[in-house]
Order: C-alpha cells, then sequence, then structure tokens
C-alpha cells in the first residue's frame, strides 16, 4: 500500500523517533508498504517518520541501473564514519523539488537489526552512505535543510510551506 508521505514543515518530522522493540507483523508490513511508497515516489530512501510513524525505521534502494537491492533496517545507528568527507547534492521526499549540496562523511559503518530480527553490520560509501546518514537524521528529527546555512534552510522551508499549501487546495 502507497502511503502518504508529510511534507515539511511537520512538527513530526522533527521528533527524536523510539526504538523499534519488536517485529510484529504490522511493523513488517510497514517496511513493506515504505518500500513500495519509497518506489513510488520515486525516491531511494524513506524514513518511518516520513509516513507518520516515529519509530526507529528506514528503507533504501540506491541502486538506479539493475536489479534492486532494497534494505530495510530498524534501529539503525552510525557505529563509526570516516573523517573524509563526500559532497551530495541531496533532496528529500519530505520537501518535493528542492535540492541542496550537502556535506556528510564519505564512508560510515551501520549497524542495524534485520527483517528476520538478526544484527546486521554493513560499510557503506558514495550513494549508500550519504542516503543512509540521511534517513538515520529523520529518526533523530534532522533534515537535509538543517545542514544549510539559515538563509537557504528558510526560502526551501517557505517553498515547501507554498507547496503543502497548494496540494491541500487539490
Amino acid at each position: 500500500m502507497i502511503l502518504p508521505i508529510l511534507i515539511h514543515p511537520d512538527p513530526r518530522l522533527k521528533k527524536t523517533c523510539d526504538a523499534v522493540a519488536d517485529l510484529s507483523d504490522d511493523r513488517l508490513a510497514l517496511a513493506k508498504d515504505m518500500l513500495a511508497t519509497m518506489y513510488d515516489a520515486p525516491g531511494v530512501g524513506l524514513a518511518a517518520p516520513q509516513v507518520g510513524v516515529l519509530e526507529r525505521l528506514i528503507v533504501l534502494d540506491c541502486v538506479k541501473d539493475g536489479d534492486p537491492e532494497p534494505l530495510v533496517m530498524f534501529n539503525p545507528e552510525i557505529l563509526a564514519s570516516s573523517d573524509e568527507t563526500n559532497v551530495y547534492e541531496e533532496g528529500c521526499l519530505s520537501i518535493p523539488e528542492q535540492f541542496a549540496e550537502v556535506t556528510r562523511p564519505k564512508e560510515v559503518r551501520v549497524g542495524w537489526i534485520d527483517e528476520k530480527g538478526n544484527p546486521q553490520e554493513k560499510d557503506f560509501d558514495g550513494l549508500w552512505a550519504t542516503c543512509v546518514q540521511h534517513e538515520i537524521d529523520h529518526l533523530n528529527g534532522k533534515l537535509f535543510i538543517d545542514y544549510l546555512g539559515p538563509m537557504k534552510r528558510q526560502m526551501m522551508t517557505r517553498k515547501s510551506q507554498k507547496l503543502k499549501r497548494e496540494r491541500a487546495r487539490v
């Protein structure tokens, strides 16, 4: 099922999410729906707070060409990050049609629980590293525009507010 995506500014996007206590059928179904929503949008990542669920769950798939490689992460956390950085032009499904360059660690090691309840750990680099950091930020109430200067952030927030009002009229 395709879920509605919250648009910034929405107070739920600025909240810190709770840990997922157990992998119930409802949570597994939510992860499946989030993947469907992400692919439909289309995007390369989606965090539970973006669909109004304040729990530590993200989905991502940074494969642009070729077979999809969906990843579902419950309670993801960055365990280590490189001193070397990368700059990527980031966007967000909750801040549609707006992009900005963001500097983040080039490589990160992430730990999480998979859909079967097994602990996982993996090193990510490039777009995957940027995406997983972006989505984990959502779980901590942080948006990519929070990395920008105040004027650019305000401008993007105003554009998002306008888009949100226009969509509400439809």
